[in-house]
C-alpha cells in the first residue's frame, strides 16, 4: 500500500521549516537576488548572514538530509525528502542553507561511492560542511547533452591522465574547489561505454575559463558580472592515474549515481515553487476587485486558479509515487531501477506544470506580474532552463515511452483487441447458454 503519511516528530519538523524558509530564507533572497552569489563562498557579506542560519538547520538535524547515515545525514528517504523540498523549493537560497544545493549534492555521492580516502578528506568532507562548492563537467558547446557527440577526451601519460577540450555550461566553474569532468578515453568502445569521470581541481593549470555565461534570470547589464555557466577549455591538464572516478568507460554508471536524485529533487522543489505562485494568485484574488467586483468572483479567475491548483496536486502526488518507489527500491521491496520511468515523468511534467501556473499566475498579477517586483520575474525567466536542466525534455519522454512499450502486447493488426464488433462476437459466444434461457 503506497503511504505518504510521516509521524507527530518529523512534521513538527516540516512545520518549523515552513516558518523557517519563509521568515529568514526568502529575506536573504531580498539581500542577495543574484544566483551567483549563493555559490560565492568567499562573498562575506552573505557568508555573514547565512552561516547563523546554517547552523539553525544544522542544530534542528536538517543540515545535507539527502545523505543517507553513512556520509553524515540522517537518511530520511526521498517521500520525507519531498515534503521538505516542497518548502526549500518556496526560496532561492534555501537549499544553500539546507546544504541540499545542486551540483554539490550529486557530487558528493559520486566522491562517496567513488573517491579515494584522500580525494574524500580533501573534497567531501569540506563540500558536505557547506565551506566549498563544486563543479559538474559533461555538456559540450557542438553536442549539447548527447554523449555520442562528445570531443573532450583524456588519455593516458606515465602516471597521469592529461584532458583536453572543451566544456560548455560547467555550473559554478568559477567557484568550484573541484571538477567532475567526463571525458572520452575508450573511442572504440560502445557511444555509452566511451568515456570516464575525473576529479579535476579548481586550480589545476590548464583550465582556462573562456566565459562565464548568464541565464535569462540573471541581469543583461554587461557590467553585471554575474555569469556563472562556464564555457571552459581544458587545455591539457593533467591529474593523477587515482583521479579516475570509477572505472575507464564505466562514467554513465557513475553519473547515475547524481542524476536520478538531482533530477526527482528539481522535482520536488518545483512543487514548492508552483506552490508560491499559486499562493500569490489567492491573495491577489481575494484583494483585488475590478468591474465592481473582487477577482475571486469572476469565473475566469475561478477556472484559472481550479486548473493550477488541480494540475499542482496532480504533479505532486506524480512526485510523492516516484519517492516512494525509491524507497521501497533500496528497502529491497521493489526492484532495483524501478522508480526509473516514474523519475522521467516527473522530469517531463515539471516544466509544463511549472510553465502553466506561472503563465497564470504573472497574468492575475498584471503588469505588477510582468514586473520585476514580484518573484514571479525569476521563476518565469527560470522555466527555459528548467525544461533543459538534467537532460532535454524529449529524451525523457523517448524513455519513459519505450519503457512502456516493451511491455505493450500486439493484437490483432487489422481491428485491435478492443474492436467492438469482434468482442461482440465473443460475448455472444461466452454467454450463448444465458442467451439461449433468456
Amino acid at each position: 500500500m503506497i503511504d505518504f503519511r510521516v509521524e507527530p516528530k518529523f512534521q513538527e519538523k516540516l512545520k518549523w521549516m515552513d516558518t523557517f524558509v519563509r521568515e529568514e530564507c526568502e529575506l536573504v533572497d531580498l539581500l542577495f537576488p543574484r544566483a551567483v552569489d549563493m555559490y560565492d563562498v568567499k562573498n562575506s557579506k552573505a557568508r555573514d548572514i547565512i552561516r547563523p542560519l546554517q547552523e539553525k538547520v544544522k542544530a534542528q538535524g536538517l543540515w545535507a538530509c539527502h545523505l543517507g547515515p553513512h556520509l553524515g545525514g540522517p537518511g530520511y528517504g526521498q517521500v520525507k525528502l519531498a515534503l521538505m523540498n516542497e518548502i526549500i523549493g518556496r526560496s532561492n537560497w534555501a537549499p544553500t542553507i539546507f546544504g541540499t544545493q545542486a551540483p554539490d549534492t550529486g557530487n558528493a555521492e559520486i566522491l562517496a561511492l567513488f573517491g579515494t580516502e584522500e580525494q574524500k578528506r580533501r573534497y567531501l568532507d569540506p563540500l558536505m560542511a557547506g565551506e566549498i562548492v563544486s563543479c559538474f563537467s559533461m555538456t559540450e558547446p557542438q553536442a549539447g547533452a548527447d554523449p555520442k557527440e562528445f570531443e573532450c577526451k583524456a588519455w593516458a601519460e606515465g602516471d597521469e591522465w592529461v584532458i583536453e577540450g572543451e566544456k560548455w555550461f560547467s555550473s559554478n566553474a568559477r567557484f568550484a574547489e573541484f571538477l567532475i569532468v567526463m571525458a572520452v578515453t575508450n573511442p572504440e568502445n560502445k557511444p555509452h561505454e566511451r568515456m570516464s569521470m575525473f576529479l579535476v581541481p579548481g586550480d589545476a593549470p590548464g583550465i582556462e575559463i573562456i566565459r562565464n555565461s548568464k541565464i535569462m534570470s540573471d541581469s543583461p547589464d554587461p557590467d553585471d558580472d554575474s555569469g556563472a555557466h562556464a564555457y571552459i577549455r581544458y587545455n591539457k591538464v593533467r591529474v593523477p592515474k587515482d583521479a579516475m572516478l570509477g572505472e575507464p568507460g564505466q562514467a554513465f554508471k557513475v553519473a547515475q549515481a547524481r542524476l536520478g536524485g538531482g533530477r526527482i529533487h528539481h522535482a520536488m522543489r518545483t512543487v514548492g515553487m508552483c506552490g508560491r505562485a499559486i499562493e500569490m494568485m489567492l491573495e491577489r484574488a481575494v484583494s483585488r476587485q475590478t468591474q465592481g467586483k473582487r477577482f475571486a468572483d469572476h469565473q475566469f479567475v475561478q477556472g484559472m486558479i481550479g486548473d493550477s491548483i488541480c494540475e499542482l496536486e496532480q504533479f505532486r502526488l506524480l512526485v510523492l509515487k516516484t519517492a516512494w518507489l525509491i524507497d521501497e527500491s533500496e528497502a529491497g521491496r521493489e526492484e532495483h531501477g524501478a522508480a526509473r520511468p516514474w523519475i522521467g515523468m516527473c522530469k517531463v511534467t515539471l516544466a509544463k506544470v511549472f510553465h502553466d501556473i506561472v503563465h497564470r499566475a504573472v497574468h492575475l498579477h498584471g503588469s505588477l506580474g510582468a514586473s520585476l517586483e514580484t518573484p514571479l520575474y525569476k521563476m518565469w525567466a527560470g522555466i527555459p532552463s528548467l525544461s533543459v536542466a538534467d537532460g532535454p525534455t524529449e529524451v525523457h519522454k523517448i524513455q519513459v515511452a519505450k519503457h512502456f512499450l516493451k511491455k505493450a502486447i500486439p493484437g490483432d493488426r487489422l481491428f485491435g483487441t478492443d474492436h467492438i464488433p469482434t468482442r461482440l462476437e465473443k460475448a455472444k459466444r461466452h454467454f450463448a447458454a444465458e442467451l439461449v434461457n433468456a
